[in-house]
């Protein structure tokens, strides 16, 4: 039966109902980690919006590291995993997911926060076929996290790269689908919806990192998804001015800013990737991951500055087009994100980050 946005996975519902207990109190890791992003400690007593895992290829395009920054610096929700993960076939090194656990552990150890997060690396292929596939160390850890009794928080699975190692944890542990939200950065535009995109007929990056692990968890699986598609994120645009102001903040900013200024040579390595043009602005595609989670208003936490169409969730072809399903469950695809807010509270909490760091000098 398809579920619908108004169920008891609902945040509106559980975060009303979960808000009359003042019994939850919040560990003393997240606390340490409140005082870095915000000076203080966490609402004492007062639960947290979700746990969310994070999924990304912090050693690809470098505006997952932008979106995992801001996430360990929000107060709201809890981080019980990190995961790095894979590139597609021709960008791929073999070892991208290695990388990337390593790109972000790189990034949390300037900020400090090296010994609150310890990211481990997914898989490092996509799936090979339906019948032919293999749990990873990443997709066994998802598992535990979902089947967990003692935590009240929703869970929540933030990916702002391809879903290879979600899909190998729902095909070892399909119950794991009616215990966790997907909010994925991928996929093409949908029909009637936003801006046609220059490459509208393409498939997506995100998707073509592992269209079969995709094609599970549109097509097969019960878990429920908010869409963050091409022409979506694609309006996440951050200033080249706002860069280079950022990296002049300290240690945190002028690394972002150096991940972000190596793009041009990456891709020159790359056979029969064109140069990068000249811009002044570029897209943190990935940052919606950080608005829909935790930018929320207290009273009613969803994300109201935000618009999305809720439609059942279509199938998804190899190709990454869709067909429609009229009897499936309900998803949400995001239209519009508020970058205002995001990119915000963003240099924000990096501000307060670095002024943290030096008043302990």
């Amino acid at each position: 039966m398809a579920k619908t946005l108004l169920n008891i996975k609902n945040w509106g519902e559980w975060i009303v109902s979960l808000a009359m207990d003042r019994r939850l109190f919040v560990g003393s890791a997240i606390a340490g980690l409140a005082s870095v992003a915000g000076g203080g400690a966490v609402w004492g007593g007062q639960p947290l919006l979700a746990r969310v895992i994070l999924d990304n290829d912090f050693a690809g395009d470098p505006d997952g590291l932008f979106q995992l920054a801001h996430h360990v610096l929000c107060r709201a929700v809890s981080i019980p995993l990190i995961i790095g993960s894979h590139l597609p076939g021709h960008f791929a090194s073999g070892h991208d997911a290695r990388d990337s656990a390593d790109r972000a552990r790189e990034l949390l150890t300037i900020m400090g926060l090296g010994k609150v997060h310890d990211p481990i690396a997914g898989s490092e292929t996509s799936i090979a076929s339906r019948s032919s596939w293999q749990s990873s160390k990443a997709s066994k850890a998802i598992v535990r996290e979902a089947m967990r009794e003692d935590a009240k928080e929703p869970l929540i699975y933030a990916a702002g790269a391809g879903l290879t190692d979600l899909a190998l944890a729902w095909l070892s542990e399909p119950k794991i689908g009616q215990r966790i939200r997907l909010i994925w950065i991928g996929g093409n535009k949908h029909k009637g919806l936003g801006n046609p995109g220059a490459k509208s007929d393409e498939p997506e990056f995100n998707f073509s990192i592992d269209p079969l692990a995709a094609q599970v968890i549109f097509n097969e699986s019960d878990i429920e998804i908010w869409q963050v598609p091409s022409d979506a994120y694609s309006q996440m645009l951050f200033s080249n001015a706002e860069l280079e102001e950022l990296g002049g903040t300290g240690p945190l900013g002028a690394y972002l800013q150096a991940r972000v200024d190596a793009i041009p040579e990456m891709f020159a390595k790359i056979p029969g990737v064109p140069p990068v043009p000249a811009s002044d602005a570029y897209v943190l595609g990935d940052s919606p991951l950080v608005t829909l989670t935790a930018l929320v208003p207290p009273m009613q936490p969803d994300p109201a500055s935000c618009r999305y169409v809720a439609m059942p969730t279509p199938r998804l072809l190899d190709n990454g087009a869709y067909a429609d399903r009229a009897d499936s469950r309900l998803m949400r695809v995001y239209t519009q994100i508020d970058a205002g807010l995001t990119f915000r509270d963003m240099l924000a909490r990096f501000r307060i980050a670095q002024g943290g760091r030096d008043e302990r000098r």
